[in-house]
């Protein structure tokens, strides 16, 4: 294996090995429930689902764990003023998250633990630091970290103690250190009932940065490959992570991967900017392959643009790929493996890949260039099947290299998450291929009679109503033209 992975601790890329020969532990901050899933989210998980995708067809075994995060502070205070309950109001957006992202063809993860549901590995966790000296319970209820004890504390990040001290802070009764943070929150009397458990230290909840210590602890061991996540996540979130694991003694992640940032119109996107986009936002605006493609087209580490123009460039090039695919099955033939919807059935881990597709992708995940390998294969495809009586063994071998590459991108045309997919369903788009097609066979008979201006008049009205017709040696084709 040649993969090289940036780590963002040592900011250098580097040979990746695994702590266990022929498997990856891998370990990505998921959700925090407390609202609908935004075009943020759906950039870095579909970053870490490329990821997971080159892994496995890199032939690894990959254990993946999306923690989610189902009680914090604004949890609780946005159900209170939507007067729901704090776990029905997160499990509403995590089904969300869920359904948004089985959508989008990402793979559901080995296990997506809830932090609600590890208390007792939080509070053994906390137990672990206190006698170790790193952490200290205030009496009340809530468990702080003692970040003085540790001394890299900020490696990760790169910053010192007093890079972090701000004097103009208030500092939280219980605390020894402003800079300190919370393990465990004591209960509150204005928060239910049900957000608090019973505790050695008091009752009280989870603090945001425990929960993924204890969970990828017990899901991947104390030392694990991978941990991923967005790059706001970088500090504090993470910082404290690998500062408490790191302080109870567990050698915790080998590798720092973050996504970058999303952008809407050059701004980040924010509320304040009139510029958020929610996850239903964008897929009801546009076809969602589409949606997909444009988020994974750029390099993971990389600011990604949202905008009217790359969205209808990914639309263009999501088309593309899909007539091609297309129209080689038909060349080929239903019984063809090949034409086959999902990618075991139609082989694709045994097609061999580009080496420069596998070049590109072993160098930190490099999606750009891989696509502009993607390019030039579809090119190769449609010369061969523009060929009168071309060769059907070179149009398989383009069909399944191209399927085999987009399918690392979670964008395999004939897949079973994208067959049909597009502006329109399933059910829509075979009553418009009907249409169309009894248009194109009068279009035929016209041209067959030399009547070419009854043929131009057709080909001009299926024009003029966004349909892209293109002549080939097996008859014409149509395809919604998406410039239109």
């Amino acid at each position: 294996m040649n993969l090289q992975l940036h780590d963002t601790a040592t900011r250098t890329t580097a040979p990746f090995t695994p702590v266990r020969e022929g498997a990856v532990s891998l370990y990505v901050c998921g959700p925090t429930t407390q609202g609908a899933p935004h075009l943020g989210h759906l950039r870095t998980f579909l970053a870490f689902d490329v990821l997971v995708r080159w892994l496995e067809r890199s032939g690894l075994a990959v254990t993946h764990v999306r923690n989610v995060t189902d009680i914090d502070d604004k949890i609780l205070a946005k159900s209170a003023e939507a007067g729901a309950e704090w776990w029905a109001w997160s499990l509403r957006f995590e089904r969300e998250f869920q359904d948004v992202l089985d959508r989008l063809g990402n793979r559901r993860p080995t296990y997506e633990p809830r932090a609600t549901g590890h208390v007792p590995e939080m509070i053994e966790l906390m137990e672990l630091l206190i006698e170790r000296g790193h952490a200290y319970a205030d009496g009340n209820g809530s468990v702080y970290f003692d970040v003085a004890s540790h001394p890299t504390y900020g490696s990760l990040t790169r910053q010192s103690l007093e890079d972090m001290q701000d004097a103009g802070e208030q500092m939280e009764p219980g605390k020894r250190d402003r800079r300190d943070f919370a393990l465990w929150k004591a209960a509150k009397p204005t928060e239910p009932a049900t957000a608090s458990w019973d505790t050695p230290f008091g009752r009280g909840r989870p603090g945001w940065h425990l929960e993924c210590s204890a969970m990828s602890r017990k899901y991947l061991g104390e030392t694990f490959d991978i941990h991923a996540g967005g790059l706001d996540l970088r500090f504090p979130h993470h910082e404290n992570e690998q500062a408490q694991s790191h302080a109870a003694g567990y050698g915790f992640a080998r590798t720092w991967m973050h996504a970058g940032v999303l952008t809407v119109d050059g701004l980040k996107m924010g509320k304040s900017l009139d510029n958020f986009v929610t996850a239903a936002d964008a897929l009801g605006a546009h076809p969602t392959p589409a949606v997909r493609l444009a988020l994974v087209s750029g390099h993971y580490r990389a600011t990604v643009e949202y905008n009217a123009t790359a969205m209808r460039e990914a639309e263009v090039v999501w088309e593309r790929f899909t007539a091609t695919a297309r129209r080689a099955a038909e060349r080929l033939g239903a019984e063809h493996p090949l034409t086959r919807a999902g990618a075991a059935e139609a082989g694709l881990a045994e097609v061999g890949l580009p080496e420069a597709f596998t070049a590109a992708m072993d160098d930190d995940l490099t999606v750009p260039e891989a696509l502009a390998v993607i390019h030039r294969e579809l090119s190769a495809l449609n010369t061969a099947l523009s060929t009168p009586g071309g060769d059907a063994e070179q149009v398989a071998q383009g069909l399944g290299r191209l399927r085999a590459m987009l399918d690392v991108l979670g964008l395999d045309p004939l897949g079973e998450t994208w067959t049909d997919a597009g502006t329109v369903g399933n059910s829509d788009h075979e009553a418009l291929d009907a249409l169309v097609r009894t248009q194109l066979a009068a279009r035929a008979t016209a041209r067959a009679a030399k009547d070419w201006a009854r043929a131009d008049e057709i080909r001009d009205a299926l024009t003029a109503a966004g349909i892209r017709v293109e002549d080939g040696p097996d008859g014409a084709r149509w395809s919604l033209d998406k410039q239109n």
